[in-house]
């Protein structure tokens, strides 16, 4: 058997398919020489002929493409099942240099197999200047002809080092290495695609540039590193395709979406498709300079969060969504209005499942085509930058769902998850759980994550179900988990991996945030990972504090006659709040599955219903920590999260007929979220003790707290929070003295009771006189009223 053609490397750009309808020339082309046509068929390896036929040839350029033929002569054999006859030409002057024979099947049919001689030509010539014109007859009897290099006729296409980082989990720019990459080869456009599968005996790639014939574009296999990788000319930006591959057992997998793709179709469509390579133009460099002041401990960080398929549809034209730029036109200059400081989207990856609101993703590199094209997102994020908005994405490496298209048994084999389900299936959700104990999945997910950060400038990223990854046994009985190495129930590898990740970023996107959903008490999530040369913390920027959401919701529900009980709730985070650097979540998952809504959490009839939202989130925006609202809420949405649904915008109609109490509560969002960016108090030691003391803690009987916010070279904040209905007059309350020495004057600057929030405005109108009456342990003290289900926020003056 001749050995293969090897080529010289030649740098991987994108192009269309050249084909033409026209009638073939058939004159002065030089035929294969009749006496040769027995040396063409000794030439071929027959059982590597009949594997193609069959589908089972997993070395395609043993058998395609160029090779050496009696010398200076090169056999040329391509594989095109359905066409009717195949040319090779000169690209250059367009000179016919022969045409090639097709080979009869086994059973005397057209097989598809062309073979053909190049003489009186040296193989450098022919390796790497010819083309394939192909005839395929249409329907009507016409013949269509397709001009095409050989794809066989290019050599090995990673180098040595992308493989290498790639078995090792240590790939930082992933995409750029495997998936589909449209770039050029020696001034030849096309296709670059890499996979990675080790276990399968074929891979294909299929789309209609082959009419999805999985035979016609076998990859070759790099077998260290079990990557598999074909360049395929003229194929580029916007085509469609998926991997045909064959497992283990031989047989053949339901098609596959690219695991690295970069764009895909649009769901319920699966299909992965080839990304334009082109580079995005950022306007964003302020932001960017300016992104870790923005987004440090001590900066104001109120963040709006939201289901962007649902937030605004599109009602005239069957509820469809947004798309990115109809999102930035409408979304921006409502969250300005705000006066939030970023919005957090709910996952934007591509998941085939609407109804999963993209905590099931497939396509971990992939913007969901649902809203547009990838570079529209990247267009999206520059306008928020430019808008002084951050945008934080939720990103999912806790699991992924089994759709046959999918990671799910990539190869035939528990590839990317664990074989065992004790430790690979998630009985919640019933999805897949990645194997972090694999280099390769490890940085198949760290790579993702950069994707977000480095490709599309995002600002930070939530992750998702963390302690369901940091323990074995979430969620699970006994004997339905695999304990650690140990024998304990720590899930090891995955800690490794967070700290990896958490490090990474740190390292490749300065000031970027990472925030952990951590429901437990595992210590130090926002620790650094090495401290003191110890590996400690898990590294991320700041975690969730569903204990404070849980306690102070819980709190909320009940009937404020009853709230004198259950004063603890509001107090006991207070306990921990600075053991992590916490973000206050008043997010999706408190809205749905009978959660009911924020405002019909609160009890009463309407005006307490309104009531007791105001004087809540008058006590979460001056409480330690970072908040985060999501999509409604900031103005009473009366039902549960519905993904079907938007939020009902039309309660804000103030010619509506309806109340105005959803007016008033997102005026005082608006209101809370502007004295909480200008007060240095209520936001500058959010994750220090120093910046909060306790005025009034323990008035369990009157269900009252009352509170200090302190901040360097700035005037402290005083919080007074009154969770009954019940008017409060002449509550005095122990404040320290002016800079001066004097009683000093406290000034009112926020009442959620104030009439303007549809409150009873009662209250201390212009603030009210300190006292030199000791109280408290203070040396001064003043006399407020406490309005009934009220916050109130004083700010000291000289």
């Amino acid at each position: 058997m001749s050995g293969m053609s090897v080529l010289a490397y030649r740098e991987p750009v994108q192009g269309p398919a050249s084909s033409s309808p026209k009638t073939p020339a058939t004159s002065g082309a030089p035929a294969a020489p009749a006496s040769s046509r027995e040396d063409l068929l000794s030439d071929v390896d027959l059982a590597r002929f009949n594997a193609l036929l069959q589908g089972s040839l997993n070395e395609p350029f043993s058998l395609l493409g160029p090779h050496c033929h009696d010398g200076n002569r090169l056999s040329l054999r391509c594989f095109h099942p359905g066409a009717d006859a195949v040319r090779v030409k000169c690209p250059r002057s367009s000179k016919l240099l022969t045409s090639l024979a097709q080979l009869p099947a086994p059973d005397g049919s057209p097989s598809g197999f062309f073979v053909g001689v190049i003489a009186d030509i040296t193989r450098e010539e022919a390796a790497t200047d010819y083309l394939f014109e192909v005839d395929w007859r249409q329907q009507d009897g016409s013949i269509k002809v397709q001009t095409t290099e050989d794809t066989y006729a290019f050599g090995l296409l990673l180098g040595e080092l992308d493989l290498h980082l790639l078995q090792e989990g240590r790939h930082r720019q992933l995409a750029d290495c495997l998936g589909a990459r449209a770039i050029e080869i020696d001034g030849v456009p096309g296709t670059r695609f890499a996979v990675w599968a080790p276990n399968a005996r074929r891979v294909s790639v299929v789309g209609d540039f082959n009419q999805w014939d999985g035979r016609r574009h076998i990859m070759r296999l790099r077998h260290e590193q079990g990557v598999w990788e074909i360049f395929i000319p003229r194929i580029g930006p916007g085509d469609v395709y998926k991997y045909e591959i064959v497992g283990p057992d031989g047989g053949v997998l339901p098609l596959k979406a690219d695991p690295v793709a970069r764009a895909t179709e649009l769901p319920p469509a699966t299909a992965s498709v080839v990304a334009d390579p082109r580079p995005y133009h950022w306007n964003d460099d302020q932001w960017m300079a300016e992104r870790a002041r923005r987004q440090a401990l001590d900066a104001p960080i109120s963040i709006y969060e939201l289901h962007p398929a649902s937030w605004r549809r599109v009602l005239e034209e069957n509820r469809r969504n947004l798309d990115w730029d109809e999102l930035a036109d409408q979304l921006i200059p409502y969250v300005q209005q705000l006066g939030f400081t970023h919005i957090e989207l709910m996952p934007v990856m591509e998941h085939p499942f609407g109804g999963s609101w993209g905590y099931q993703p497939i396509g971990l590199f992939a913007p969901s085509a649902r809203f547009g094209k990838p570079e529209r997102f990247a267009a999206f994020v520059d306008r928020c930058h430019q808008a002084g908005i951050g945008v934080l994405l939720d990103w999912v490496p806790a699991h992924f769902p089994s759709d046959t298209h999918g990671m799910a048994q990539f190869d035939g084999t528990s590839l990317y998850e664990h074989a065992d389900p004790r430790e690979g299936f998630h009985q919640d959700w019933n999805t897949l759980i990645f194997n972090l104990g694999r280099n390769e999945v490890r940085g198949f997910l760290i790579a993702s994550a950069l994707e977000w950060l480095e490709h599309f400038h995002v600002d930070g990223l939530r992750v998702d179900a963390v302690a369901s990854m940091l323990y074995r046994d979430y969620s699970r009985a006994a004997g339905e988990w695999v304990p650690n190495i140990h024998g304990g129930r720590e899930n090891l590898e995955a800690v490794a991996f967070l700290r990896e990740l958490n490090q990474v970023v740190a390292e490749r996107c300065p000031g970027a945030l990472m925030i952990a959903e951590e429901s437990t008490s595992w210590p130090g999530v926002t620790s650094d990972v090495v401290h003191e040369g110890n590996h400690h913390g898990l590294g991320f920027s700041y975690k969730w504090n569903m204990g404070w959401m849980n306690d102070t919701l819980r709190y909320m529900e009940s009937d404020p006659l009853f709230r004198r009980y259950h004063h603890h709730d509001m107090t006991f985070g207070l306990l921990y709040a600075f053991s992590e650097n916490f973000i206050l979540p008043i997010s999706h998952d408190e809205v749905v599955h009978g959660k009911r809504a924020l405002l019909n959490k609160m009890p009463g009839d309407e005006w307490r219903r309104f009531a007791n939202n105001r004087a809540y989130f008058g006590f979460m925006w001056t409480h330690p920590g970072k908040k985060l609202l999501f999509m409604g809420s900031e103005f009473g949405q009366p039902d549960e999260f519905d993904h079907d649904q938007s939020p009902p915008w039309h309660l804000l109609d103030e010619h509506g007929g309806h109340s105005p109490g959803h007016r008033q509560l997102q005026r005082l969002v608006g209101d809370l979220n502007r004295l909480y960016r200008d007060e240095p108090a209520l936001h500058q030691r959010d994750c220090r003790a120093d910046g909060f003391a306790w005025a009034v803690g323990n008035d369990s009987v009157n269900s009252v707290l009352a509170y200090f916010r302190y901040a360097d070279n700035a005037a402290p904040v005083l919080v007074l929070v009154n969770l009954t209905p019940v008017p409060r007059e002449f509550y005095r309350v122990g404040v320290p003295p002016a800079g001066d020495g004097r009683p000093g004057f406290w000034r009112e600057v926020l009442n959620t009771d104030s009439a303007i929030y549809g409150g009873s405005n009662a209250g201390n109108m212009g603030g009210v006189p300190a006292q030199a009456v000791g109280w408290h342990g203070q040396d001064a003290s003043i006399e407020v009223t406490l309005p009934p289900l009220s916050t109130v926020i004083l700010r000291q003056e000289g």
